[in-house]
């Protein structure tokens, strides 16, 4: 089979592999669409992610669909959940399994507590079969790879606490901003303002129901501010940005990964403001809950997409992706 492996820091080299067998509790995929997500921009950009850093080469993915290809469920499309929580340590057993301490997670270099684990940016994979998540005929493989940073946005807009009606601002309108918005629009937010400085994403904001859109030059929080601003860029300056917007009492949702791994902000415009502040770490059990979204049509996944290449061209697709010339770039390891 193919893959693509990352040897270094921009360096996605395309090779022949062994297709792997299933273990036990696991079932054998063939992958046939990979998002490339922003974390997977760090790791081929600069060979880590806050913290744990490339000492082998690591296949990249995490966000994927695929169909079975074995077994008394071959032939079914999925989704494919990227994590494998311990499910014995306490985070994990207090219901936070995206917090597990020994999380294993596809396409990410070893830490401390677990191995390397490659993703899914190669023809066919083992994964447990409990993760795999059955998908309605209505969506696609892309939207079913789409599912991922839907997931993600679920588990933020929770931590948001949009109250009944409330305001709202996103700060960054790539994939995960604009999926944001669009559960903004689904929960009936009463006003919904985009905070964003390329002009296709602030379109692309547009059409996913922001009220009002603005660059974050031309930015003049609103008074008394929105209840509630996410952060959807992970920039020192898109969490300024946040914390101008909302209101006294009001919360911020840090959900960008900042590339320096540091975060900072204001601390006296934070305290006098009394605000709450919460941090997304990937999600928590929301495949359900996202996969009944895009099939109800409360959101529309096939917009964001607006890039699909083969495996061949993933080396280039990182390229494109890294430019922000569109919105989520789609890789097709069958293709």
């Amino acid at each position: 089979m193919r893959v693509a492996r990352l040897h270094g820091t921009g360096d996605i080299r395309i090779g022949d592999e062994p297709v792997p067998e299933a273990g036990p509790g696991e079932t054998l995929v063939q992958v046939t669409a990979v998002g490339i997500c922003g974390s997977d921009l760090h790791w081929w950009h600069e060979g880590e992610l806050g913290g744990p850093a490339l000492t082998q080469p690591l296949v990249l993915g995490h966000e994927a669909a695929g169909v079975i290809a074995a077994g008394p469920r071959r032939g079914q499309l999925v989704a494919i959940d990227p994590a494998i929580p311990c499910t014995r340590c306490r985070p994990c057993r207090d219901g936070y399994r995206n917090l597990c301490t020994r999380i294993r997670f596809a396409g990410h270099g070893a830490t401390d507590t677990a191995p390397s684990t490659d993703g899914a940016l190669r023809e066919f994979m083992n994964w447990p079969s409990h993760l795999l998540h059955p998908l309605p005929g209505t969506l696609s493989a892309a939207d079913g790879a789409m599912l991922e940073p839907l997931g993600v946005a679920v588990h933020s807009f929770g931590l948001g606490h949009l109250p009944l009606g409330g305001s709202a601002a996103v700060v960054g309108c790539g994939p995960l901003g604009l999926l944001i918005i669009q559960l903004l629009r689904a929960a009936q937010a009463g006003f919904v303002l985009a905070v964003e400085p390329l002009a296709h994403r602030q379109e692309a904001a547009v059409a996913c129901g922001a009220d009002e859109v603005v660059s974050p030059a031309d930015l003049d929080p609103p008074l008394p501010g929105v209840d509630v601003a996410f952060d959807a860029a992970g920039t020192e300056d898109a969490v300024g940005s946040a914390l101008e917007c909302v209101r006294p009492g009001g919360r911020v949702v840090l959900a960008g990964i900042p590339g320096d791994d540091t975060t900072t902000f204001r601390a006296s415009l934070a305290r006098r403001k009394g605000l709450t502040i919460a941090l997304v770490r990937r999600m928590n059990e929301t495949y359900p809950q996202a996969i009944s979204l895009a099939t109800r049509g409360a959101v529309d996944l096939a917009s964001l997409v607006t890039k699909q290449v083969g495996l061949a061209g993933a080396p280039e697709a990182f390229s494109a992706a890294q430019q922000r010339t569109g919105l989520k770039v789609i890789i097709q390891p069958a293709v």
